[in-house]
């Protein structure tokens, strides 16, 4: 990789199949574009082609490949063009090619060059915080590298698939199975490894979800559709908010601000991705599990993308894969705030509302929308709870904090004898202050 101080320049090269719509197509390149940038690359320069299917040999046409090669060595029709003539350090390819056709394109065009997948994997790679997002990093980089090894060693010649028996000879290992059964290996050791961080964590969670009152919502939905930046309005915390695809790749967990009867737990899950390996979907599926324990999803998606209905489709198909297609969902369409005036904006809200009759449209960036959010949560934790009222005598007035701590307080009122509690709460939540209060009077 180039050294991090200099400016890396980057180009961007895709083949539209017929199947594929342009906005689908516009859309992909578009994300790539901040893929790139998450890299800290900047694109300037993007080549397209429109074919029937990807050269076997090395993904784009002869035509296009020359073209690539003119820019990188400073010959293109406008050499005034910005980039053209100036060292380009990668080529990005906005599909995953095989390792001989990634050789010939770099051959042929110049500079190194990276398929989409790879991209993603090093993003992964670099911000990996956790021991459990490191290991799942690695089987995803492993998984990606193994299928690789025999092709990549008929590029490598006879020394590539020497045998490692005595003299060559014999019933030995060639240096790609060996390769192959040290990569299986260490999926397997890794494996164990996030099996046993995955009870660990299955028992923080239950430690969690065991307290009295409490309830989970969980932030899901496209990468970059502003979950970070909810999460942060949501609970008041000092989230990390980046432009950049991937900026985190922890589940982040938080309370619900200002804390709500019952305690809400947020938590933000990683974000999706158009074509996002299948390695990784299984590889972060620990990860993802935050979405399964919730009581409650809030899908985030970015209102001002003209491809949302891909991003719908993107996450339901993730969470499908998870096992979380049960769990209840709110639909909440963020970024308003970026869709054209005031009137553009009433009219897609409008559109959205029609479509989607259960959702919300919003922007994370407007107190009074978030507020109405908040409602929402909260209302959807309260519909099934229950008022009483609740007795407790002077002599026991230090178990105060628990009646407030597990219920709503409605009303307070005292006598002689004690104080009176009108609660509104979880009927399990209720039943164990009556039993340890022991003098209860029905509402």
């Amino acid at each position: 990789m180039p050294d991090q101080e200099e400016t890396k320049l980057a180009l961007i090269a895709a083949v539209q199949l017929p199947s594929v719509s342009d906005v689908e197509f516009e859309s992909s390149l578009a994300e790539l574009r901040e893929l790139a940038k998450t890299l800290g690359f900047a694109v300037v320069e993007t080549f397209v082609q429109k074919r029937a299917g990807f050269d076997k040999t090395a993904y784009l046409g002869v035509g296009k490949r020359q073209e690539i090669r003119a820019f990188v060595d400073g010959e293109a029709d406008d050499p005034q063009q910005p980039g053209a003539g100036s060292r380009i350090d990668v080529l990005f390819v906005d599909h995953e090619i095989s390792p001989s056709q990634a050789r010939n394109l770099e051959l042929e065009v110049g500079c190194q060059v990276m398929d989409r997948t790879m991209v993603i994997l090093e993003i992964f790679h670099r911000n990996a915080r956790s021991r459990a997002a490191r290991a799942q990093v690695e089987i995803a980089r492993l998984g990606y590298m193994a299928p690789r090894l025999r092709e990549a060693a008929k590029l490598a010649g006879p020394q590539g698939r020497q045998r490692s028996g005595l003299g060559g000879r014999g019933a030995g290992e060639s240096h790609t199975e060996m390769d192959r059964r040290k990569i299986r290996d260490r999926i397997a050791e890794l494996q164990l490894e996030i099996t046993a961080m995955d009870v660990e964590r299955k028992t923080q969670r239950a430690r969690r979800q065991d307290r009295q009152g409490l309830a989970s919502v969980a932030l899901v939905g496209y990468t970059n559709a502003g979950k970070s930046t909810l999460m942060r309005a949501l609970t008041g915390s000092e989230v990390l908010v980046a432009n950049k695809l991937f900026a985190t790749l922890d589940t982040t967990v938080r309370a619900l601000y200002p804390e709500s009867v019952p305690r809400v737990l947020v938590s933000d899950t990683v974000g999706f991705i158009k074509n996002l390996p299948h390695g990784l979907v299984a590889s972060f599926k620990s990860t993802l599990e935050e979405a399964l324990d919730a009581s409650l999803l809030l899908h985030v998606i970015d209102a001002s993308d003209p491809g949302f209905e891909r991003q719908l489709e993107v996450t339901d198909k993730v969470l499908g894969e998870i096992g979380a297609q049960a769990v209840p969902r709110l639909r909440v369409f963020n970024k308003i705030d970026h869709v054209g005036d005031e009137a553009q904006q009433e009219e897609r809200a409008a559109a959205l509302r029609a479509q989607y009759p259960d959702c919300i449209v919003m922007s994370a960036r407007r107190p009074d929308e978030i507020a109405t959010l908040r409602q929402t949560i909260i209302a959807f934790f309260q519909q099934d709870r229950v008022e009483a009222e609740l007795f407790l005598p002077w002599s026991a007035q230090q178990l105060r904090g628990q009646i407030y701590a597990s219920c709503e307080v409605l009303a307070e009122r005292a006598d002689g004898d004690g104080a009176f509690f009108r609660v509104r709460g979880e009927s399990s939540a209720i039943d164990a202050l009556r039993e340890q209060f022991g003098q209860i009077k029905g509402w």
